[in-house]
């Protein structure tokens, strides 16, 4: 799955996604945030070149166990996972080159 144009409000749990197999960006935000909205034109250009790429949006906020468990603080937070590990993260990214970059570093 590509580019998600929502944020899910149902969030998978923990070990499912440590649990999950290859490379996967977890995007958590809300759909009212205004640096998640800006965001997401950098995120749906740099994922484009990696069209088999599993993205999961998680929408968060306070007791949101998902984004507790990876010690979510501000929003967007890209984590890129590999295998269920954490590889790299990006908190409130606003450059598509770094974005790409990481996508690039978690694909190869």
């Amino acid at each position: 799955m590509a580019y998600v144009a929502d944020y899910a409000v149902d969030a998978p749990e923990r070990a499912e996604i440590d649990a999950l197999p290859g490379p996967l960006l977890l995007e958590f935000g809300t759909g009212w945030c205004g640096h998640c909205r800006a965001a997401q034109p950098l995120i749906e250009a740099a994922l484009r070149d990696f069209p088999g790429l599993r993205h999961v949006k998680v929408e968060d906020g306070p007791g949101r166990r998902l984004g507790r468990s990876f010690r979510v603080k501000l929003w967007p937070t890209l984590v890129l996972l590999r295998d269920g590990r954490e590889i790299e993260r990006l908190v409130r990214p606003d450059d598509a080159t770094q974005v790409a970059a990481a996508l690039a570093r978690l694909a190869g």
